[in-house]
């Protein structure tokens, strides 16, 4: 690697056009991260799109062989096909990579990394100032997870200690989990159920509009038992029998953002709600105090960390409570990833 590519503050976002390339664009704005540029990178057909960065106005850029040439980190985050073609030009080019598609971590390129859950769960790989000690000359490859794989875990990590018999998770996915694609559908989908007019579900393939769905249509590009999968499967790799590993299920709710979820812990004997909910706090989870409202879709919009209601006991069950909670979807997924990013900042200027 090149000294210019070890003095290199500058980033890149590829897929800087999806939603989850907007957003995280944003919170590397918010947390002010140390670049001196943010480069937006994404595919021919959106490229010269004017947007801004850093209060500056600027283009998103084709991908080529040259774009990540100076590029200190790149964050992916469209879609599988655009990461597997260019996360291997990015390492080479010096960048460190931190993946947001999951697709590095379902083929075991990287390992997930969820900095909040360090304490309880430490990273189980090699970061980059351990790649550097011992004569590595790639950087290291980090997986940024999903935001029901950040949910799922820190449940997991804060119940452990209190040794649960059994951990249930059921997700409600809002529609922008498939991009700007899926939120269009809905809103047209609604319009037109509306005006009695027949709905489109050319992503879907089925009416999500005023519904709660098991799956979709046979036509859909990716099912829900697919998502589900793939979440179940990151979880497991994750806490890797550090935590009890929770059952999953997924229900489609017909919203735009926003991942709500109910889960069910049962236990020998039920400890105290203070005390599930400390552990629970101590990890960054804000949870409501009694009397105050639960979360909802629209009230955890534009927030960084998971929020839950009151804990409660379950009314037939001695051992068992129930958690109701809600996350922004987008946001959550985005602020994981910069955090790696400013944990590896933080590492390297230590090891300097």
């Amino acid at each position: 690697m090149s000294r210019d590519h070890r003095i290199s503050t500058r980033v890149a976002i590829v897929g800087a056009s999806s939603l989850r390339g907007k957003e995280l664009k944003l919170v590397l704005e918010e947390r002010n991260f140390p670049t001196t540029e943010i480069v937006l990178l994404d595919e021919s057909i959106v490229a010269g799109t004017l947007t801004e960065a850093a209060g500056e106005p600027t283009f998103i850029r084709a991908l080529d062989e040259d774009s990540f040439e100076g590029i200190r980190a790149a964050f992916f985050a469209g879609v599988s096909a655009s990461t597997e073609a260019n996360w291997a030009s990015a390492q080479r080019a010096g960048a460190t990579v931190v993946d947001l598609t999951g697709t590095l971590a379902a083929t075991g390129r990287a390992a997930t990394w969820i900095p909040s859950l360090a304490q309880v769960l430490p990273p189980l790989f090699r970061t980059n100032a351990d790649s550097a000690a011992s004569g590595s000359a790639q950087p290291a490859l980090y997986s940024s997870p999903a935001s029901p794989v950040i949910i799922a875990c820190t449940l997991a990590a804060g119940l452990s200690r209190f040794s649960p018999q059994r951990v249930i998770l059921l997700f409600f996915p809002p529609v922008s989990e498939r991009d700007q694609a899926g939120i269009d559908e809905l809103e047209i989908q609604t319009t037109n159920l509306l005006s009695f007019r027949p709905t489109e579900q050319a992503i879907f393939d089925v009416q999500v509009a005023f519904n709660l769905l098991s799956s979709y249509g046979e036509s859909s590009k990716s099912s829900l038992e697919e998502t589900r999968a793939a979440i179940a499967r990151d979880v497991a790799q994750f806490l890797a029998g550090r935590a009890p590993i929770p059952a999953i299920q997924l229900v489609q709710a017909p919203v735009f953002y926003g991942y709500a979820f109910a889960a069910y812990a049962e236990f020998a004997s039920a400890p105290p709600p203070g005390q599930l909910e400390s552990a629970l706090r101590n990890l960054g989870v804000k949870i409501a105090a009694a009397g105050d409202p639960a979360p909802t879709n629209v009230s955890v919009a534009g927030e960084s960390e998971i929020q839950l209601a009151e804990i409660k006991p379950d009314p037939n069950i001695a051992g068992g409570v129930w958690l109701w909670g809600v996350a922004d979807n987008l946001r959550l997924a985005a602020t994981n990833a910069v955090r790696i990013a400013e944990e590896l900042t933080a590492s390297a200027k230590s090891a300097s």
